[in-house]
């Protein structure tokens, strides 16, 4: 049976590794099993062992914790600042954020301006 935490775990390590740009393939190499496996655990079909967890975290370069961050809705809102739970999952988010940084500074001052005054504006709260 599937659990609520070991599909998070799964999310949290698809996500890491998305972010890096790694294949299932490439980290099932670094800690030396099969990207099934990778597969397997990043869907919540299999719970990852501690000691496995301590490898993947080791080889995506984040702490144990960052896979248990979030489990808590205040974590949750902290962590994503509002965002919907995926949405760091996502690969247009993972392409957008990528395309962001392969930008100089001024570029990407001016594209987050741009974002910014895209957004709708929030109702002025008028007190009658």
């Amino acid at each position: 049976m599937t659990n609520d935490i070991d599909l998070h775990v799964g999310k949290r390590l698809r996500r890491r590794r998305r972010l890096l740009g790694l294949t299932q393939q490439q980290l099932a190499e670094s800690v030396g099993i099969r990207f099934q496996q990778i597969q397997k655990y990043e869907c919540g079909a299999n719970r990852v062992s501690a000691s496995r967890l301590f490898e993947l975290a080791e080889s995506l370069d984040v702490p144990v914790q960052y896979f248990y961050e979030g489990l808590s809705s205040r974590d949750e809102a902290a962590n994503e600042g509002g965002l919907a739970p995926d949405v760091l999952s996502q690969k247009e988010t993972v392409d957008l954020i990528r395309a962001y940084y392969r930008l100089g500074e001024r570029p990407r001052k001016r594209l987050l301006e741009l974002a910014k005054s895209l957004q709708p504006e929030e109702p002025a709260n008028d007190a009658a």
